[in-house]
């Protein structure tokens, strides 16, 4: 014990001397079954159907009732021990996650979970579906394939998407989106999203 708290502080002394962070713990990844046929692998951007059930190594009680959640891979809609943890997976793959504090609830804790706590899951990725921020969304918008999307190509993608659900085109509706559209996205204000702009994660989201 005394060796291991001697090893801590010279690594965390270094790093402070040099002006560097300490290295981002990393999610230890067991991977529980793998499909022989898989079609594609999740990556960020991606929206994913996962079943889980979590342990709290702390406590060792039983924290999950495996009831599947959709949520967005890699925008911090979930913790980042799962936004780490799940990227490259097959649909209908399993993986035994051991995710550190730092990566789960941290200092704070949440609800049942105390603070500090490494968090084992037991989880399965039970569908991929391509995100809204996903390389191949940006391809069905760009109908020319110049790799930048104008503005009525963003209109012409709103009206075939409200008619898919049901919904009766609204030109005026979808001019006005597509303007809300362009003023958050079109970060370089050429009148144009570029792939990068399209795909692209800032901090905040």
């Amino acid at each position: 014990m005394i060796l291991e708290l001697w090893a801590y502080f010279v690594t965390a002394f270094f790093f402070s001397v040099h002006g560097a962070k300490l290295p981002e713990p990393e999610v230890k990844i067991e991977v529980l079954y793998k499909p022989f046929l898989c079609h594609r692998k999740s990556k960020y951007g991606d929206i994913l159907l996962s079943n889980a059930c979590l342990f709290c190594i702390t406590s060792t009680r039983h924290h999950g009732d495996k009831n599947p959640v959709w949520f967005t891979l890699g925008i911090r809609e979930v913790i980042k021990g799962w936004d780490k943890g799940l990227q490259n997976m097959c649909a209908g793959e399993r993986r035994k996650l051991t995710i550190p504090p730092a990566l789960a609830y941290g200092k704070e804790g949440k609800g049942v979970i105390p603070p500090e706590s490494s968090l084992i899951f037991d989880i399965e990725v039970m569908e991929i579906r391509n995100g809204p921020r996903s390389h191949e969304s940006f391809q069905d918008m760009d109908l020319n394939d110049d790799w930048k999307l104008s503005k009525s190509e963003v209109k012409e993608y709103l009206r075939r998407e409200f008619e898919k659900h049901g919904y009766p085109p609204n030109d005026t509706h979808h001019e006005a989106m597509v303007e809300d559209i362009f003023q958050k996205e079109d970060e370089d204000e050429d009148g144009f999203i570029s792939a990068r702009e399209f795909t692209y994660k800032h901090d905040e989201l």
